[in-house]
């Protein structure tokens, strides 16, 4: 199913939209204190940092009435021991509303474009399994493999 909403380039301008989506998850302990305008502030701060340095890429969707209802962020891992770079997606997400009207998927395929583009050998990103979009297999379903074999280690600083 076509998706019903555009893609392009997150500006500054769309920090209030993206830190609704965020706060509407309710996922982000430092974000859902903050009021509305603090979350906002904080988003633009991030993103205007984001589009400065040139090592990722922060897309939106829109809807035709001009709100931004998913965004997803894309960064361009080198490699020596790969053919090409990596692109990660650190972060996917859609507003409730939004969800299942091909919206995630538009954005992973510009995300996708983006990465040929500039000869990455492949996309990774890493889900949380006990969110909905692992256990409905969202990413399985967009021709996404899991490697079990991984274990995804951090450290917290």
């Amino acid at each position: 199913m076509p998706s019903p909403v555009s893609i392009r380039p997150a500006t500054p301008a769309d920090a209030a939209d993206i830190a609704a989506i965020l706060q509407d998850l309710g996922w982000f302990t430092h974000l859902n204190p903050m009021e509305p305008a603090q979350a906002r502030e904080q988003v633009a701060r991030q993103l205007a940092l984001d589009l400065a340095s040139g090592s990722h890429l922060v897309l939106v969707a829109q809807e035709p009435g001009g709100q931004v209802v998913a965004y997803g962020a894309v960064h361009w891992l080198p490699y020596l021991i790969k053919p090409g770079p990596e692109a990660y997606v650190s972060e996917l997400f859609v507003a409730a509303a939004w969800r299942g009207q091909g919206v995630g998927g538009a954005l992973l395929a510009a995300m996708e474009g983006e990465a040929r583009a500039r000869g990455c050998s492949q996309l990774m990103l890493i889900n949380n399994q006990e969110r909905d979009s692992y256990r409905r297999a969202f990413y399985a379903k967009q021709g996404w493999q899991e490697r079990r074999a991984m274990a995804n280690f951090c450290r917290p600083l």
